[in-house]
């Protein structure tokens, strides 16, 4: 397959995809090296297309039928798990982790979590690293997208249970 064909194709494949697909499924799918798709993203990218590329996979982010909200929290590495769970546990999903970087400015990394096994998997690829939000204090937002107003409700609700909802200073 001529290289264009396979941009293209690939491309193609990640808007029909409803969950995030690795470089290396691409790989296989397309017989090519992972660091060909790669590359081929790369380009897609260079060229205005929208790929993300998330822990689990490249995603084209589809515009969402709901609510788009950002919430505020604070916690350390420890609370992440009960944060993650608690958004998707009142059936919203959980886009990206947004911080202020003192040098960088803000820096977001995309996470595209809507269940507990996309956070169990989540956390089980991240095991060892950093979070993010460990280069501000704890102190992060997350953009939401949610089915409506009520379940945006229980999150804020669910997460100041937990002590988690950042609303300021204390």
């Amino acid at each position: 397959m001529q290289a264009e064909k396979r941009r293209q194709a690939i491309l193609e494949y990640l808007r029909h995809s409803s969950r995030p697909v690795s470089a290396g499924s691409l790989a296989e799918r397309f017989s090519v090296s992972r660091q060909v798709v790669v590359g081929d993203v790369a380009l897609l990218r260079a060229a205005g297309e929208d790929i993300s590329a998330t822990p689990r996979g490249y995603v084209i982010l589809k515009a969402d039928r709901g609510l788009i909200r950002r919430i505020a929290c604070r916690h350390d590495a420890a609370g992440m798990e009960a944060e993650l769970c608690a958004v998707v546990d009142q059936g919203c999903a959980v886009a990206d982790v947004i911080v202020e970087h003192p040098v960088y400015g803000q820096l977001t990394g995309p996470l595209q979590l809507s269940s507990r096994y996309d956070v169990s998997q989540f956390l089980s690829r991240s095991a060892g690293a950093r979070p993010l939000s460990d280069l501000t204090g704890g102190i992060h937002l997350h953009t939401l997208s949610c089915p409506d107003e009520d379940a945006f409700r229980r999150v804020r609700e669910a997460l100041g249970a937990l002590g988690i909802l950042w609303e300021g200073e204390e």
